[in-house]
């Protein structure tokens, strides 16, 4: 069965979706008036205790849409536990956080597994009975192994951002947890699009799950312009440099690779801009304080590749620029979906070499309309950077490594400590899984990056 989103008469409210009183107070004491269409939709299904296959486009409100029935569910079902799975380490972080906010009046208690983050804290967290864990694939694997946690006590399992993990090479992982769960649970799984191995989970591991669709998989944000540049590759950082200087909010700008990642961040720092990057190479530390600076205004600029633009939950980006297009058209529509959040509006602009006709026609296939092709502007002189490319090269030797000796798991992403994250250099040297992008993803992703997710 499939529920579409329909249009009210009247604004709907959180009231009359089956939410207790006692949440329903929570809501209005933390200014949540009008629930968005995937909540209107999600929150009474999930409620009675039904599967759920949720999809929508990025930014419409699924933690609590998945969260407020998971929290009322748990106070009915006595000394049972709930596991929210994510593809990332920000991702995990920013719905710990929204679940402590909103249950902090009711006591609830929460344990976050990911990697980079000190093990012997989140066993202390476990070793506490948190009722919700929120965890990335990969660390809790490691917990399982360990034999620090069992999963018996789950009776509630949600997978969310379903479609990235399975990109990222997590299918084996999110697999075990499956088989490991107990069988008589409710599950609810998050999409964004719904390709065949999804539908292949839910058909193997879900009862009868009840479809909510809030936008046609592959479907843009609607209050999102585009724009397309066909652009030689060396002069994307002149036209980025152009672009820059007409633009005047923060702008989250897309590499293909890790590596270029860091490049560019020193580029746009030379174009006179502050700027920071946001890639699998940087530590947890690093990540959260990129991520707390672009917010803070700290950072105009913000550089990453598609492993984090998961992470990235930032209202009011302005534009969002696909400096490299993604190797998938799919991640097309999330890059862009970082912008016109919240009812605002936003901008995307992409540049394509071009060889990549094809690859734009592809994503144009996806989105069933044509990008709006612009004519190139006049662009500033080229600049020499030869100290960038002997940085990069030096950064190429060096793996920076996702280790991090921060014993912190706070959800907060403003940087609590100012301990400095130590590396093991012997790790360094012998890091195999560089992102070099290419059409093939099963290469893009090494055994090492998953497991440290």
């Amino acid at each position: 069965m499939t529920i579409h989103s329909s249009v009210h008469p009247t604004t709907p409210t959180f009231y009359g979706l089956g939410i207790a009183p006692r949440l329903l107070d929570i809501l209005q004491q933390m200014k949540y008036v009008h629930p968005t269409p995937i909540q209107l939709k999600s929150i009474p299904i999930a409620l009675e205790g039904k599967d759920v296959m949720g999809i929508a486009e990025t930014g419409t409100g699924k933690t609590m849409a998945f969260g407020i029935p998971t929290i009322q569910r748990l106070a009915q079902l006595k000394d049972k536990r709930a596991l929210i799975i994510l593809p990332t380490r920000e991702l995990a972080l920013q719905v710990e956080e929204a679940l402590k906010q909103f249950g902090k009046a009711i006591n609830l208690r929460t344990a976050v597994l990911i990697g980079g983050a000190s093990m012997y804290k989140q066993i202390q967290e476990l070793r506490a009975r948190p009722h919700i864990i929120v965890a990335t694939p990969g660390r809790l694997i490691d917990h399982l192994d360990q034999k620090n946690t069992d999963l018996r006590g789950i009776a509630i399992l949600v997978l969310d951002e379903a479609d990235r993990m399975l990109d990222m090479g997590f299918e084996p992982q999110i697999k075990r947890i499956l088989q490991t769960v107990p069988a008589e649970r409710q599950t609810m799984l998050f999409s964004a699009t719904m390709p065949p191995q999804i539908m292949n989970i839910a058909s193997k591991y879900m009862q009868m799950p009840v479809r909510v669709e809030i936008a046609r998989p592959g479907t843009a944000n609607k209050r999102v312009t585009q724009e397309l540049f066909f652009v030689s590759k060396t002069d994307k950082p002149r036209l980025l440099e152009k672009i820059l200087s007409e633009y005047r909010g923060t702008v989250l700008v897309f590499s293909r690779t890790k590596h270029g990642a860091t490049r560019l961040t020193r580029q746009v720092k030379q174009m006179g801009h502050t700027s920071a990057d946001i890639h699998s190479d940087r530590s947890l530390n690093q990540r959260k304080a990129a991520l707390e600076g672009f917010k803070n205004g700290k950072y105009r600029v913000l550089v990453a590749t598609d492993i984090a633009a998961r992470g990235i939950d930032v209202k009011g980006i302005e534009l969002v620029i696909n400096y490299d297009l993604p190797d998938n058209p799919d991640d097309y529509v999330h890059r862009i979906g970082r912008t016109g959040r919240a009812d605002h509006l936003g901008h995307a602009i992409a540049f394509a070499t071009p060889d990549q006709k094809r690859d734009v026609r592809d994503i144009e296939r996806l989105l069933n309309s044509n990008i709006k092709q612009s004519q190139l502007p006049v662009l500033p002189p080229h600049r020499e950077t030869p100290s960038i490319e002997k940085a990069d090269s030096s950064h190429r030797n060096g793996f920076r490594g996702f280790r991090s000796s921060d014993n912190r798991t706070s959800f907060e992403l403003s940087d609590r400590s100012s301990a400095r994250p130590q590396h093991n250099r012997n790790q360094q040297k012998n890091h195999s899984g560089r992102h070099q992008g290419g059409k093939n993803r099963s290469h893009r992703f090494s055994k090492r990056s998953v497991q440290n997710y």
